[in-house]
């Protein structure tokens, strides 16, 4: 990781760049996938699968023989810490719902605001180089608790035609029975126009490569929402000198594993902090097993030796990072101060594997300096927010004169004669 020592503020936005994500020229590949699907359906996607994944694909959906087949294939001991992981996550995010917001405005009129889940949702996750059942519990759970009326998930089988059985087995374990052997791009064009066999939705989640995160922008156009932009994953860990070197090593190289592109990020007011855990990732690195991986990608990150705390806030902010380690000694009392950032994970024993799995916030989270201006998928990433409002004759003779003054003031007749017509029957 290469150090910079005190730089000045004006460098900051060159220094904290991310990797260059070329998402026009993905797009241009990307659209005649979403074009064929579109027109030709379940053909295109059956194309594709052989195309992409080497895999004969007859029916899309798995099978209740797949489910079971794959219960048995998954270990006892990580089905044990799937429930563990199910349970802490299903009560953080059940306890977010919030009731019916109800307010007399003036006398004689009420507003009232209430939650309505999305009706279909699609979900998606990518097969690549780990099998993320952990994501199919962090976006499928909370839209069965919000209560969506149709939520399925897509995934990219194998070339033998098979989903990795514990992705399978956290699908059944929430209650999601409905999984699709589709992968990439294809998967998102079938989710946004539909197909023989897979519906389309109003909605869709997940993480996914530069082809699926093109794919789910170019659904943003034909009127689907998305859960975020999404770029490289990213950890920003800010330690001083009494964090543990070996601590903040392995919470870089466990952000630095996931891909060539991730990011990852040092800030400290201690080159003794930062020396000690370069020499401890170099420890860790030689026996990782990803360790190409997370060496390509410490390529693209750096470390921050920064002379004040004042300075460092200020800087951390700056970044905006998707996963944001506070590794320091008065750590509580920073975070209150911490406005961009993902997910903040608080203290020396809090390392973001915690919420990357089984302690109960989401891991599906703003990256490429997004958390300025979006949030980690939660319950309300579920809902729709629908405000309703009813007006009596005493409500409408108060309000209503104020109503035609605004609007002949706007020149906007129609609007006033709609006030107008009913106090004349009032």
């Amino acid at each position: 990781m290469k150090l910079y020592k005190n730089p000045s503020k004006e460098n900051w936005s060159e220094l904290l760049l991310r990797p260059a994500m070329s998402i026009e020229e993905i797009e241009k590949q990307v659209q005649p996938i979403l074009k064929a699907v579109q027109n030709e359906g379940d053909a295109a996607l059956r194309a594709f699968s052989l195309q992409f994944d080497r895999a004969d694909i007859d029916s899309f959906l798995v099978s209740k023989e797949e489910f079971d087949e794959a219960e048995t294939l998954v270990a006892p001991e990580l089905k044990e810490s799937i429930s563990i992981a199910i349970e802490n996550i299903t009560k953080f995010h059940a306890a977010q719902k919030t009731e019916t917001l109800k307010v007399e405005t003036m006398k004689g009129i009420q507003c009232w605001r209430k939650s309505v889940p999305i009706q279909k949702v699609g979900l998606y996750i990518p097969g690549g180089t780990a099998p993320l059942f952990s994501t199919v519990i962090m976006i499928g759970a909370p839209a069965l608790i919000a209560g969506c009326e149709e939520v399925f998930l897509c995934t990219p089988p194998n070339s033998k035609g098979k989903i990795h059985p514990a992705i399978l087995y956290a699908a059944n374990k929430i209650g999601l029975k409905k999984v699709f052997k589709v992968g990439g791009a294809q998967a998102i064009a079938a989710m946004t126009y539909g197909t023989e066999s897979i519906p389309k939705v109003s909605k869709i989640f997940g993480p996914g490569n530069q082809y699926v995160t093109a794919a789910k922008q170019l659904a943003t156009k034909e009127g689907i929402a998305i859960d975020m932009p999404a770029g490289p994953s990213e950890v920003l860990v800010w330690a001083d000198d009494t964090a543990n070197p070996s601590f903040i090593a392995a919470d870089l190289l466990s952000q630095a594993e996931h891909g060539t592109d991730s990011q990852v990020i040092l800030v400290s007011t201690s080159e003794d902090t930062i020396r000690k855990t370069e020499e401890e990732l170099e420890k860790q690195l030689a026996v990782l097993p990803r360790q190409e991986i997370a060496k390509k990608a410490l390529d693209n990150s750096r470390s921050f030796l920064i002379e004040d705390e004042a300075t460092a806030l200020e800087l951390v902010n700056e970044y905006a990072a998707e996963h944001l380690i506070l590794s320091l000694s008065n750590a509580e009392e920073i975070a209150e101060k911490i406005v961009n950032a993902g997910s903040v994970f608080v203290g020396h024993y809090t390392p973001e594997s915690a919420g990357d799995y089984a302690s109960g916030t989401n891991h599906t989270l703003p990256t490429y300096g997004y958390a300025k201006n979006y949030s980690g998928v939660s319950l309300d990433s579920y809902y729709r927010k629908i405000t309703f409002q009813k007006i009596d004759k005493d409500g409408l003779k108060a309000l209503g004169p104020h109503v035609e003054r605004m609007a002949a003031a706007e020149e906007l007749d129609a609007h006033k004669n709609a006030i107008t017509v009913r106090l004349n029957e009032c």
